[in-house]
């Protein structure tokens, strides 16, 4: 494989609010430098290798690609757009040397695309922008470069950042162009050119011993943690000497540029790769510039330096690791049918499998609490713990979860919370119900303008608790054409109580078969879950009540036979259709004494404790 000199090589992130289209630009980028061959082209999403991300069209871990043009060798990295995955992008501008920002052409900057401008600006960058989605209907490049302009101000960027090169155009079409005028738009030439002319090549120091900053952890179950990271200095082979060093900030809160080594490793590079095109590649050797994944150390963490054992004394500032703002608890499966549709895994298996993805995933935290039945999950938001349940899931596993909670902390004797920067697009007619339900949760109206087409962007600053739960109704409160997006902006002071959910549970008194003679009976008290014929436990959850407070029923009684004809003909059975609840639904809808059991074929909703005697005791003693 040749090596190219540090020269030749640019290193850039692609960074954007979600649905903005880093991953389809970069479908485009792959056809433009003719990275696949026509037998080998690959499916559209080309970055969104997982089946969750597939299926939900976004992307949730940062993925290198690599793509060669005019002599000259691209490494792009492909970074989350949720708020829940923003920690990846943080880690991620210590690796790449500059960052193409992405502005969709019709929304204009979001609240993802100030959180991940702001850390670029603030480490001296200077980005591209990429105005995206210029052809389609309705769309306003000018607006939005110019409320673009406005966010770099707002943030403070020096007059050399805020001179930023501007590009339009379609990363579905695959065209870019640097002047909205020019009619030729068939081809991303203009975009390469803007970023070997505007992307700085990576400052290295070649000649010097090697050293790099581990940015970015995969796992192998054969040589376990992979370190990946760009090399800053020196060059390394295959089984020469290693140091790895560990450090941490002495005070954490204020990052003052004190830190102490909390940890140092001697070993060999046991095997080192790169990326081209797609591809993990395995090489003997790497240089100055280039991104790297290595191996060797028995532990690696993020922000680790690896160096020459010469230089061990000389170790790099940590990187800052995300704090988790919401938990859960993870628990083992208690409920009757466990094992009926996967495996009803131990507590030992249930650490363990957590441990696993905390070798990559390093926003999560798992606590040992003393439970006997299961441990206590913390991470950035509730899509992240999502899409872990759903990974677990799919692997063949039951168990159960409880309702996420914030994490709160004490500050000067002061009880603070974590707050979300939330960006809602609402049809007008359907605004005062949008403000009904934020003040409830204790939003507070920061801006509001009017968009094009009838719509209105309201800005609200809302404790993250006040959004577990509201996306669903969000939907339904405006009959699904609302646009909904928050950010994480940090902790302040508690709020106080919140007016959540209003109504209670339906929740079965007896194991059986659900008989459609009695669900006709039930669905006039509430919103049936289940379906005649379905399984159903006592102490499960079938349906939402009408009224505040649980009501106890028995949806598996059927309807007493007699030899006695009746003088009419019975009435035909009419069922509304039930509403199905999804994993995040279910996460958003239960209270802290229910909880959601999850198996590969299910999601049930049921009562912590399932005997109701037990469950009136508990509730007279709190």
């Amino acid at each position: 494989m040749i090596q190219l000199d540090s020269e030749k090589i640019r290193n850039l992130a692609i960074v954007a609010h979600i649905d903005h289209g880093k991953t389809t630009l970069i479908d485009s980028i792959f056809r433009a430098a003719q990275t696949f061959d026509s037998h080998s082209a690959p499916v559209e999403r080309i970055m969104d290798s997982g089946a969750l991300e597939r299926e939900r069209g976004i992307t949730i871990r940062s993925k290198p690609c690599t793509v060669e043009w005019d002599g000259y060798l691209i490494n792009i990295i492909d970074t989350p757009g949720h708020a829940d995955f923003s920690g990846e992008v943080e880690r991620i501008l210590s690796t790449v040397d500059s960052v193409i920002l992405i502005v969709d052409a019709n929304e204009g900057p979001m609240p993802q695309t100030r959180y991940v401008l702001k850390h670029a600006l603030s480490i001296g960058m200077n980005p591209l922008v990429f105005i995206n989605k210029v052809d389609r209907e309705g769309a306003d490049p000018l607006g939005a470069l110019n409320a673009t302009f406005d966010l770099f101000f707002e943030l403070g960027a020096s007059d050399v950042q805020a001179d930023f090169p501007v590009l339009y155009g379609s990363g579905l079409s695959g065209w870019a162009v640097k002047d909205l005028s020019n009619p030729q738009r068939d081809s991303m030439e203009e975009l390469f050119q803007a970023i070997i002319e505007h992307v700085p090549a990576p400052t290295v120091l070649p000649d010097e011993p090697f050293l790099m900053q581990v940015s970015t952890l995969a796992w192998n179950e054969y040589v376990g943690r992979i370190g990946c990271g760009k090399i800053l200095q020196g060059r390394i082979r295959k089984g020469d000497p290693l140091t790895r060093v560990s450090t941490r900030w002495l005070s954490p809160e204020l990052k003052d540029e004190k830190s102490e080594v909390t940890g140092i490793e001697n070993s060999r590079v046991n095997q080192l790769w790169v990326t081209r095109g797609l591809e993990r590649v395995e090489v003997d050797e790497v240089r100055a510039g280039d991104i790297a994944w290595v191996t060797g150390p028995s532990e690696i963490g993020i922000g680790d330096t690896f160096c020459a054992p010469e230089i061990s004394d000389q170790p790099l500032p940590p990187l800052s690791i995300e704090e988790p703002t919401v938990s859960m608890f993870f628990l083992v499966n208690t409920g009757p049918f466990a094992g009926r549709e996967g495996q009803a895994v131990t507590l030992r298996q249930l650490k363990a499998r957590l441990e696993r993805e905390m070798h990559v995933n390093v926003s999560l935290r798992m606590e040992d609490i003393g439970r006997h039945d299961g441990v206590k999950v913390s991470g950035r938001g509730e899509l992240q713990l999502g899409i872990l349940i759903e990974e677990m899931r799919r692997e063949g596993m039951e168990f159960c979860v409880s309702k996420p909670e914030v994490i709160t902390e004490t500050r000067d004797g002061l009880l603070m919370e974590p707050y979300e920067n939330l960006t809602i697009d609402v049809p007008e007619e359907h605004q005062g119900i949008v403000f009904e339900k934020l003040s409830k949760r204790k939003g507070r109206v920061k801006n509001i303008s009017n968009q094009a087409r009838g719509l209105l962007r309201i800005e609200f600053e809302i404790p993250t608790r006040g959004l577990i739960g509201y996306r669903s109704e969000f939907l339904t409160d405006t009959r699904g054409l609302g646009i909904m997006a928050n950010c994480y902006a940090g902790y302040a002071p508690w709020a106080g109580d919140l007016i959540t959910r209003s109504r209670g549970s339906l929740v079965s008194l007896d194991t059986g078969e659900a008989t459609a003679y009695q669900l006709e009976s039930l669905q006039e008290r509430g919103v049936l879950f289940i379906s005649p014929l379905e399984p159903v436990y006592a102490g499960m959850i079938v349906g939402e009540n009408s009224r505040p407070g649980d009501m106890p029923c028995n949806p598996t009684k059927r309807k007493q036979q007699t030899n006695h004809r009746a003088s009419v003909k019975d009435n035909t059975v009419k069922l509304d259709v039930p509403r199905r609840m999804s994993l995040e639904k279910a996460m958003e809808w239960i209270e802290n004494d229910e909880l959601v059991e999850v198996t590969p074929q299910s999601i049930r909703l049921r009562k912590t404790i399932l005997d109701e005697v037990e469950r009136r005791k508990a509730g007279r003693q709190k």
